[in-house]
């Protein structure tokens, strides 16, 4: 591939919130010491997932809400790249963008986190426990029904104040999201993939741009990281073989399988929101194919009943 020119200047669209931000100028460093004499520049914007925060996430049109206007930036030339959290990263990308990169990945796990309590086991029935996501109520419903498992909204420092002040007993988070913003003090537990299954691509950060662009692909390709990218490109493929654009209760996480080497074990499941009906399944194989692996897992679910868990939901 013939190299680019390197880049004079550099537009990074990214959310407002403090983790986004944390993530763009993270980004931002990285690219200034690749590119020595490059303006690396942030253009904050607010997104409709951050504005509508009166109702669960997965009625007001799922994770495509954090990243819309963050599109609509770089459609337009006001930006070169876009920052996101994989987890939020709808699973059909218009055929316009591409992802360019994934990056190396923070602890994929979910945190219990709480002031009174210091796991999951601890709570008492009737203990009031927020999430915003299907996937990790799905799994408390299943594994603690003796839980009250309600939505929780808002960006990280709100969600934080809301157990704060009470409303809740304990809260579960992304654990990437705590530690990177120097808050990992606050967790008190790391709950164990057996318990919650991350979500797809939970913990590594995505950067996407115009496909028509491979120039911006070129100037971006030394912050990928393969092993993330393998791991999180199977995760995506069995929610998008699965979900869609829905938002579906399910998880789908890999690794690297640590007795052979470039291969990865690979895990998902599919459940109704009150986790009485629950698809699982395993898998291990190549990461140079790791897309394939996904489907591979996906069709496994549906062996296990996910294709009629799926067809329970609402629509």
């Amino acid at each position: 591939m013939k190299p680019h020119p390197a880049p004079k200047r550099i537009v990074i669209a990214t959310r407002e919130s403090r983790l986004a931000l944390w993530q763009a100028r993270h980004v931002r460093e990285r690219l200034a010491a690749l590119h020595p004499g490059c303006a690396v520049e942030l253009l904050g914007m607010t997104t409709r997932g951050d504005r509508v925060l009166d109702r669960p996430l997965a009625k007001v049109g799922g994770k495509g809400l954090f990243v819309k206007e963050l599109e609509a930036a770089l459609l337009e030339g006001g930006a070169d790249i876009a920052v996101h959290s994989m987890k939020d990263v709808p699973m059909e990308l218009a055929a316009e963008f591409a992802l360019v990169a994934i990056s190396a990945r923070e602890d994929p796990r979910d945190a219990f986190v709480s002031n009174r309590y210091d796991r999951l086991e601890a709570l008492p029935p009737g203990a009031l426990v927020g999430t915003s996501s299907l996937r990790r109520e799905a799994q408390l419903r299943a594994r603690f029904p003796r839980l009250a498992v309600i939505a929780l909204r808002g960006n990280l420092d709100t969600r934080l104040r809301k157990l704060d002040g009470g409303d809740y007993d304990a809260i579960i988070l992304a654990a990437a999201g705590l530690v990177r913003l120097g808050l990992a003090e606050r967790i008190r537990t790391l709950i164990p993939t057996e318990i919650s299954l991350p979500a797809a691509g939970q913990g590594a950060l995505g950067i996407e741009a115009l496909a028509a662009r491979p120039e911006v692909a070129q100037w971006v390709a030394a912050l990928g990281d393969s092993v993330a990218s393998a791991c999180v490109r199977a995760e995506r493929a069995v929610s998008r073989a699965l979900a869609g654009s829905c938002e579906v209760p399910l998880g789908a996480f890999a690794e690297p399988d640590a007795t052979v080497s470039g291969r990865l074990r690979l895990r998902g499941f599919v459940a109704t929101p009150d986790g009485t009906r629950m698809a699982t399944a395993e898998l291990f194989g190549a990461a140079a194919e790791s897309e394939r692996l996904g489907l591979a897992l996906a069709e496994e679910l549906r062996r296990q009943g996910a294709t009629e868990i799926l067809a329970s939901l609402p629509h």
